[in-house]
């Protein structure tokens, strides 16, 4: 999910070949997660259904949607309409069992619900401007209405001290909303260019502007809290903190169009190489972690086990 996101940024700056490297290791990341991951669980009903009750589960599904828009962008749209409708089955069958397992007070990962239906937002209306379909175009403002009724309820009950304690997830709480003012940028550009919701140009283009200014209010806490708290050693969960850092200036690019504000597209510009920075840091930890427990050595006889170390593929 974080390396589709950065490779769209790349892609919306001109870095074609960065952003096809970057888009081609998201695809094979998520080739090796369906196949390795997510189809055994079919399998093992007992394990499915605990897994389907988590949060993390619905990232797969903003994955998707994530790599359908990324694909939707280079003209590939059969390929982005067809993970669409998987993203969506995802996203039904997941939705319920999450928020009938809901624990309080959330954390950072628990925003993905939030996310992952902001996904389906996003790639609905940039598939609608493609194929001219107005009824993917109302599901989407349907869809982000849902998403920011998720955020509600989710920041409603958000656990304040993972701003200083969290492993990286803590900072989807801004990158949410950035996701949402990019959903909502889409939106009112196919909507332009669709011809839909004309008396209501002016609200969605306000509304866009007001997701982007709140998501944007987030960054001097998470910026603030990493400079008091350090949390330096890897963590799977800072492939999360790599997603907001690609979100914000995905967003911001439309936003700027939408908006007509030439400063938020400068600050999509200057966030890209940020978050291609944050994605290089995170590879380096991921390949660190990997070269020091792989392969896996077996406790020797007599041997107390050591404490697992956090981490894992991201």
């Amino acid at each position: 999910m974080a390396s589709g996101v950065v490779s769209i940024d790349l892609h919306l700056v001109h870095q074609g070949v960065l952003s096809a490297i970057l888009g081609c290791f998201a695809a094979a990341v998520w080739l090796f997660l369906v196949v390795v991951l997510a189809a055994p669980l079919v399998y093992q009903h007992g394990r499915f259904a605990r897994e389907a009750s988590a949060p993390t589960s619905l990232a797969a599904v903003a994955a998707t949607c994530v790599l359908g828009t990324r694909l939707a962008g280079q003209d590939y749209r059969t390929a982005a309409a067809v993970l669409l409708a998987v993203a969506a089955i995802g996203w039904a069958v997941l939705l319920v069992p999450v928020l009938r397992h809901w624990k309080t007070p959330t954390t950072g990962i628990s925003f993905i619900a939030g996310v992952a239906t902001d996904g389906l937002a996003l790639l609905s209306a940039t598939l609608s401007a493609a194929y001219r379909a107005g009824w993917l175009l109302i599901a989407a403002v349907v869809l982000l209405l849902l998403a920011l009724a998720l955020y509600i309820f989710t920041a409603a009950r958000f656990d304040l001290r993972q701003l200083l304690r969290g492993q990286g997830d803590h900072w989807i709480a801004g990158g949410a909303l950035a996701i949402s003012a990019l959903s909502a940028g889409v939106i009112t550009e196919a909507a332009a260019a669709l011809g839909q919701f004309s008396h209501q140009h002016q609200v969605l283009s306000t509304g866009t502007l007001v997701l982007w200014c709140l998501a944007i209010a987030w960054l001097p806490a998470l910026i603030g809290c990493e400079i008091i708290s350090p949390r330096l050693s890897y963590d799977v969960r800072r492939w999360a903190t790599v997603f907001p850092l690609g979100m914000y200036p995905a967003c911001s690019f439309t936003v700027g169009r939408v908006a007509g504000v030439s400063g938020i597209t400068r600050f999509g510009q200057v966030g890209t190489w940020i978050a291609v920075a944050a994605t290089l840091l995170a590879l380096a930890g991921l390949s660190r972690h990997i070269r020091r427990t792989w392969p896996p050595r077996p406790p020797r006889a007599g041997s107390r086990p050591e404490p697992a170390v956090r981490g894992g593929a991201g």
